[in-house]
């Protein structure tokens, strides 16, 4: 079974508690249909005939945690995602986070009552 060189007792106890099968539910755009809303994909196996085994990483389960928060991240709050996943669950959260007013923005467009 292929492994990461680094974090590996990390990445086995995740692998361990995912069953070896990428977590995601949905957070990437795809419902997932053929695995009953869970990602099909399993770690080192082929998840099509013209396509290389699918190598599952240890990732929060909050895709929008980046950087060095997410290294600093207890084990409870990983997943197992593989990375078609990941790349879309990253995507759908910056394109939520995109939507959401700026909160340093201080209601400066809000209108005021009774104008």
């Amino acid at each position: 079974m292929s492994e990461p060189i680094v974090y590996t007792r990390l990445w086995h106890a995740v692998m361990r508690a995912a069953g070896y099968q990428c977590q995601c539910r949905g957070e990437c755009g795809n419902p997932h249909k053929q695995g009953q809303g869970r990602c099909p994909r399993e770690h080192d196996k082929h998840p099509g005939m013209h396509r290389a085994p699918v190598r599952l990483t240890a990732a929060p389960a909050d895709p929008a945690v980046t950087g060095l928060a997410a290294a600093r991240l207890p084990r409870g709050e990983l997943r197992a995602w593989c990375p078609d996943c990941h790349d879309g669950a990253r995507r759908a959260a910056k394109r939520a986070a995109r939507a959401e007013p700026d909160a340093d923005q201080g209601g400066l467009f809000d209108l005021a009552e009774g104008s």
